[in-house]
């Protein structure tokens, strides 16, 4: 036993007084990594404090731990999803969200006590167990993106890292995979000052060490973008209106409408598309005349289609968040929204949450129904993909875009609930991301802002100012490039996800024993 004590001796759980400020220094580095400050850097202090925090520790204080730094990284982080619906919301979702936290950090201090004991060489703690943790670590963040209600994947390390040298990457391996990379050199770097110190001829050993994980960072930055097909542009018109697009705004009928009417600019040439945000045209204009004359005038005087949002009802009253393409032939075709955003949208289990809170889910009446749709639209000669608000932080929704043959994506969304949040710029970040990923230009368009047009690297070719109604007239690249991350970003998280669980069961003291 003093042997196996001694093997695991570099990872040994700290006290609690040391563990406890790690893990809530750790969440709280990591919430100021996003927007706002948006201070990218910090993401990697703050994934050593939460690795040091969990290290080695039992299974019960560990989750302790993981639940505090949870709680530490999403109350700040989503303090926006209480503006209007009062604390109840925020705090439920930050504290529920916290509890994958707690999970996952039981998986890494099972990982620094298990797995160091079955590999004892300092070159397989130092570069294959920050392996193993890093997949544990995507694959919490991938199920706590998927699970329950599909999932709330906001907040994961390679969301944070939208500016930073590393953001190149997610062409390769998705926003996931860019989360385990991030978490691996830093997993390396603890490795290196724990383990390097303990082992014979330390003084030899460092520098050699230090320049090897130097070289990790530097191969990494060093891999090249991958180059973007870009096969001419697209004019397009992004409207933001400004209108009183909000849930608690008492709008009456026709204000949203009407202030993206009066916010387009129907003298701008050679207009090939007009984009609105979410729902901007408000109703379905096949069964409201004023909308389809209001969309009409639009397409007269700018002389281009328009896609445009609102709110659609099947004859069996199925209720619809709606995207749709608007022509002199009036409507085309239409997406209808696969992610509705539960408890925002939808009340899922309605009847159950309804005895807990029934003052807060008496208010939302409506529960819109996801879409099947394909969410590619053709429009103006040329293929679209659509993302409507929550949309965009679904992974495989992504992936469909490309394989659909989407040559720019349009991301259509409604932020008016969240004036003076964060919660805008977490989403652009967001849309940022996945116009790498894709090698796509997008058009991230809202009703009050953030707007900004992105080119597929990232980088923000054209803009306007929040809370102003006016428009962008911009030409937008076309991307026809297949990126390795859409094609594999899925099988490359399920292989990270399966893997790190694999061997951390493979490496439990029951098997090892029975296995020597």
């Amino acid at each position: 036993m003093d042997g196996i004590a001694d093997a695991v001796l570099p990872f040994a759980a700290r006290p609690l007084a040391q563990a406890f400020p790690l893990a809530v220094i750790g969440g709280v580095l990591l919430a100021l990594s996003f927007p706002t400050p948006g201070w990218w850097f910090l993401a990697y202090p703050a994934v050593a404090c939460l690795l040091l925090a969990a290290m080695g520790q039992r299974v019960r204080r560990a989750a302790w731990l993981g639940y505090v730094a949870g709680a530490a990284f999403w109350l700040p982080a989503i303090a926006w999803a209480g503006r209007y619906l009062g604390p109840v919301p925020w705090l439920a979702l930050a504290l529920f969200e916290a509890v994958f936290f707690a999970l996952g950090s039981v998986a890494l201090a099972l990982a620094y006590r298990w797995v160091a004991r079955v590999v004892p060489s300092t070159a397989g703690r130092v570069w294959f167990l920050p392996a193993v943790v890093a997949a544990l670590w995507t694959g919490r963040e991938w199920f706590s993106g998927s699970w329950p209600y599909g999932g709330f994947a906001w907040g994961r390390v390679g969301l944070s890292q939208s500016q930073s040298p590393f953001a190149h990457l997610a062409a390769y391996v998705g926003v996931l995979g860019l989360s385990c990379i991030v978490v691996y050199c830093v997993a390396v770097v603890v490795s290196l000052a724990l383990v390097v110190p303990r082992t014979p001829g330390a003084t030899v050993r460092v520098p050699m060490h230090v320049a090897t994980a130097g070289l990790l960072v530097a191969a990494v930055l060093a891999v090249p973008a991958w180059p973007t097909a870009i096969r001419g542009t697209v004019r397009v018109e992004a409207v933001q209106g400004n209108g009183p697009a909000g849930y608690f705004d008492r709008a009456t009928a026709g204000e949203v409408l009407s202030a993206q009417v009066a916010a387009t600019d129907a003298r701008a040439k050679g207009v090939d598309l007009v984009v609105w945000p979410e729902a901007a045209a408000e109703a379905d204009p096949r069964q409201f005349p004023v909308v389809a004359a209001a969309l009409d005038s639009v397409v007269d005087s700018v002389g281009a289609p328009i896609v445009a949002g609102a709110i659609t009802q099947t004859a069996s009253g199925t209720l619809h968040n709606t995207s749709f393409v608007w022509t002199r032939d009036g409507w085309q075709s239409s997406y209808d929204k696969k992610r509705p955003v539960p408890f925002g949208e939808y009340v899922p289990d309605r009847w159950f949450f309804s005895q807990l809170a029934p003052s807060l889910i008496g208010l939302l009446q409506r529960d819109y129904t996801p879409g099947t749709k394909p969410n590619v639209l053709p429009v103006a000669g040329i293929r679209a993909g659509i993302a409507i608000c929550f949309d965009i932080v679904d992974d495989g929704l992504t992936q469909n875009m490309v394989r659909g043959g989407a040559q720019v994506i349009l991301a259509q969304t409604n932020n008016a609930d969240f004036s003076g949040t964060d919660e805008n710029l977490q989403q652009l970040e967001i849309a940022r991301m996945r116009a790498i990923e894709t090698g796509r230009s997008l058009v991230n368009i809202s009703t009050v802002g953030a707007s900004q047009v992105i080119d597929p690297a990232g980088r923000t070719i054209d803009r306007v100012p929040e809370y102003t109604a006016t428009s962008m007239v911009t030409d937008v690249p076309l991307g026809t490039t297949t990126t390795p991350a859409t094609v594999a970003s899925g099988w490359i998280t399920l292989v990270l996800s399966l893997g790190g669980l694999l061997v951390l069961l493979a490496c439990a003291p029951g098997r090892t024993r029975r296995a020597r």
